[in-house]
């Protein structure tokens, strides 16, 4: 089988769809029924998906004296893909969209949709985003052979949006590495001391700062806790600066200047265990996942996590976190303080959290992702 795999998700600062992607780039080539792996941007070919990591973007092909003919004649004919470089003539079994979009020049493919939050909450992205979904999302749904969801929750949404037959649509749970577990004391130190962090704990949240994370809710929960504990545990916030949040910005620095938030900014990957691990409590308010990649990084770093009640989250954490309901600020500021303090809670949600992050492999990812390429290469 050879496989064409979009990498526009790939970036230095990865998201969780980039990490999705970094595992389909690191995995794909070794598996043996795979038998050539391409790597697409847009138009471009891109022979080493690591340049986009590391920031190196790579210059943009000669086309073909050929392609270039080929091109201008589709252009008067009107055929689709006149503005591509012809790479559908390219010799591939499956193309994988592993970040909603499926290419325009693409005719079948593999579309892996994380969520719908920019159809159903479209007041939480910029407007540019919004139009590139009105513009693009439809053209790609109907171009797509399978579409992978990341939870139940999310095909289902996929289901009642698209109508699609349910045997095209596929869930597919995301993985965590091996790398996430739980540091000692002595081994996280180091990190957390480069880090500026407090050795006896704090709280924590990995999130973009954009508004559907309700990361502005989780500052207003904690800023009502009693001075004491919050001087105990400073609430750290890590993730990219996102979007619409010059408001959350401001509080992020009062609370800052207060002695009772450490605002991080972007996190490396490898940093991301000791950080975890160090933690009291991972909270994560976020009104719509499509998975929710580091609450499970968190359960399996062994620490408790508390979660919304809303979205796929409940699915994903399977019993293992506690659920909160972030618009009830009284509740929310409650449900933290007892996950600061209540030891048995903590005892118990580690062991559970353990259990159901086990569960989550990105070999068992990448194998049920081969299973759907397998179905749509016989379509």
């Amino acid at each position: 089988m050879k496989v064409a795999l979009s990498v526009d998700a790939l970036s230095p600062e990865l998201t969780g769809i980039g990490r999705y992607c970094v595992e389909l780039v690191q995995r794909l080539p070794a598996i043996p029924s795979v038998a050539e792996t391409t790597y697409w941007r847009g138009n471009d070919k891109i022979p080493n998906p690591w340049d986009l990591i590391h920031g190196r973007l790579p210059p943009r092909p000669k086309i073909p004296w050929i392609h270039r003919r080929v091109r201008r004649l589709a252009t008067r004919l009107g055929l689709r893909g006149q503005d591509a470089d012809w790479p559908r003539f390219r010799d591939y079994d499956i193309f994988h969209a592993p970040n909603f979009m499926l290419p325009p020049w693409v005719e079948h493919g593999v579309t892996t949709v994380h969520d719908l939050s920019v159809v159903r909450y479209p007041e939480t992205h910029p407007q540019a985003r919004i139009a590139a979904f009105q513009r693009d999302f439809s053209s790609s749904l109907a171009r797509s052979t399978h579409i992978i969801t990341p939870t139940e929750a999310v095909r289902n949404e996929v289901l009642d949006y698209t109508g699609f037959d349910p045997h095209r649509v596929t869930a597919v749970p995301m993985g965590v590495g091996a790398h996430f577990e739980a540091w000692p004391e002595a081994r996280r130190a180091p990190v957390l001391d480069r880090l500026r962090l407090p050795r006896s704990g704090y709280g924590l949240t990995v999130s973009t700062l954009e508004p559907r994370k309700r990361i502005d809710l989780l500052v207003a929960a904690w800023g009502r806790l009693p001075v004491a504990l919050r001087r105990r545990f400073p609430l750290v916030i890590c993730g990219a600066s996102g979007w619409e949040n010059d408001i959350l910005h401001d509080k992020i620095r009062e609370a800052a200047a207060e002695g009772w938030l450490i605002p991080l900014g972007y996190v490396r990957e490898e940093d991301l265990p000791p950080l975890y691990s160090g933690a009291t409590i991972f909270v994560y308010p976020s009104l719509y996942e499509g998975f929710g990649l580091p609450p499970v990084e968190a359960m399996a770093c062994g620490v408790p996590t508390l979660v919304a009640d809303s979205s796929c989250l409940p699915e994903v954490t399977a019993g293992a976190s506690m659920l909160v309901d972030p618009e009830d600020g009284d509740g929310f500021t409650l449900a933290l303080q007892q996950g600061l303090t209540d030891d048995c809670w903590r005892r118990a949600t580690i062991d559970r959290g353990n259990l159901v992050a086990q569960g989550y492999s990105w070999d068992i990812c990448i194998d049920k992702t081969l299973d759907v390429y397998r179905i749509a290469s016989q379509s």
